[in-house]
């Protein structure tokens, strides 16, 4: 596939950002390109808004996947370009554009030179919430087609373009959101004592919040709690009947998640008879922490040097990704595609560099290639 239709794929998916299980244009868009280039070897199944389009292999000995991501965020784009999101307050703004566009590339380079081995490309709905990986991993369709073997990737804006960076064990961290509603007693401000004020109870239970990492949890583990957002009451001169905190959990090992929503939800406790008001906390999406396999980081890393793909080690990072659902029960590796960009994930002016998609392209399919002669 030429640059300038990767680039073009990658421009009409652009426009038409959607969040996760409302995919509908995306899916059929996706369906539309598949149709075109479906022959007796490749079959279509759909899952909710997802697809999973296997290739039969010429003499297979194993299943090879291949995951994009496939959803948006709730952000409104702020690039400029003549091919800027058309649906409002919706923009590829984490690189699920490119993440497609490199899927479609590598499925119709696989179309017109048959693979030894079966391949499955899976294109996984609601990436960013509320996690599409648990589920389509669990369901009959992924289970009939289930893969020896499964890789993915990411955009990294802080990586040139012509680079790409992975590393052997922890990659991404174990990640919860957190919501907490205080609901208390509103009141007029003159007169607090006939009240129960709820931005006092949520503004200590922040401050007191941070002491559950810096003392509850053992400083050689790894751990955040971060509260973005905090809203209570409606005027001036009322006391706020009630408040909500929205915030997130991270962890770099799977064991402190559960010790800190023990830790957590003791603290509410606490804060419901000190406060005198009720405290409902939901934690929302979880992910499971992606962790690579060695061997096919080190697999991966030979190949990118054969193609003169720049390879970097990683840092283990403290963001979430649902992926690592699939790679806790299929072995495999997720990795970071450099794309220049000044602006980072999740920033409406995040505009990677379009020469970075046939970097993409390459590496995944050289990556098969190998894959298909080596199990690493």
């Amino acid at each position: 596939m030429s640059d300038e239709t990767l680039r073009s794929i990658r421009r009409e998916l652009h426009q038409i950002p959607e969040l996760g299980f409302q995919e509908t244009k995306t899916q059929q868009y996706l369906l539309d390109k598949l149709t075109a280039w479906q022959t007796e070897r490749v079959q279509v199944k759909k899952w909710k808004t997802g697809l999973l389009v296997r290739i039969a292999g010429t003499n297979p000995k194993k299943t090879i996947g291949f995951r994009s991501d496939i959803d948006a965020l709730p952000i409104t784009e702020d690039t400029g370009l003549a091919f800027s999101s058309t649906h409002a307050g919706r923009m590829h703004a984490c690189g699920h554009d490119f993440h497609m566009t490199i899927a479609l590339g590598s499925i119709h380079y696989f179309v017109e030179n048959p693979p030894v081995d079966n391949l499955l490309f899976v294109f996984q709905p609601a990436e960013e919430g509320p996690g599409g990986a648990l589920p389509m991993l669990q369901s009959d369709v992924f289970q009939a087609w289930f893969p020896d073997i499964i890789f993915a990737l990411h955009i990294a804006p802080e990586l040139p373009v012509g680079t790409v960076s992975s590393k052997e064990g922890l990659l991404f961290a174990n990640t919860s959101e957190l919501f907490i509603d205080f609901k208390g007693k509103g009141g007029h401000a003159a007169y607090p004592h006939l009240a129960k004020d709820m931005t006092v109870a949520a503004s200590q239970f922040v401050v007191q919040l941070q002491q559950v990492i810096s003392r509850g949890i053992d400083p050689l583990e790894s751990a955040l709690i971060t509260i973005g957002k905090m809203e209570s009451g409606y005027v001036q001169n009322a006391i706020a009947e009630t408040a909500r905190l929205e915030g997130t959990i991270r962890t770099l090992s799977p064991q402190t998640m559960p010790i800190i929503k023990d830790k957590l939800q003791k603290l509410i406790d606490g804060f419901s008879l000190a406060y005198e008001c009720e405290i409902d906390v939901d934690y929302g999406a979880n992910y499971y922490q992606v962790y690579n396999d060695a061997s096919y980081v080190h697999l991966f890393s030979k190949v990118m040097k054969e193609n003169d793909i720049k390879f970097d080690t990683a840092p283990a990072a403290m963001t979430g990704e649902d992926f690592g659902y699939m790679l806790k029960e299929i072995p495999g590796f997720m990795f970071w595609l450099g794309v220049s960009s000044p602006y980072g994930l999740h920033h409406a002016q995040l505009n990677p560099n379009e020469d970075a998609l046939s970097v993409g392209v390459k590496a995944v399919v050289q990556t098969i290639a190998e894959l298909t002669v080596n199990d690493a």
